[in-house]
């Protein structure tokens, strides 16, 4: 989908389908957006400095707030995207939403394309 201005949108699946949740240039490389899904839900959306689009529930599990959007993404040596929690700095990958720190914690990771 494109939208007016022909900006492209950035898309999550959803149980109802694919679903326009922002404008891909509103996504600054390193940096989080917060989007509220259909059933109430949130996301946090980032894209990283290659272009990698991710997506991955906003929750964090360990203290229950909803500010992983603006944490801050960095990568493994071995080339795992991640986003470390504001809040207590553990740091979730952004492809399978394993916790790098406690292996038995997991976020849910959406489906997420742009749509030129």
């Amino acid at each position: 989908m494109t939208t007016a201005t022909g900006t492209a949108r950035v898309e999550l699946r959803t149980p109802g389908g694919w679903i326009p949740v922002c404008d891909r240039d509103r996504l600054t490389p390193g940096r989080g957006v917060a989007v509220l899904l259909p059933d109430g839900s949130q996301a946090a959306v980032f894209t990283d400095r290659r272009g990698g689009l991710y997506a991955v529930a906003n929750r964090d599990p360990f203290t229950g707030a909803y500010v992983l959007s603006r944490g801050l993404l960095g990568s493994t040596p071995e080339g795992r995207v991640y986003v470390a929690s504001p809040l207590l700095k553990q740091r979730f990958d952004l492809s399978t939403g394993e916790c790098l720190d406690d292996p038995a914690v997991t976020v849910t990771v959406h489906p997420v394309r742009a749509n030129p």
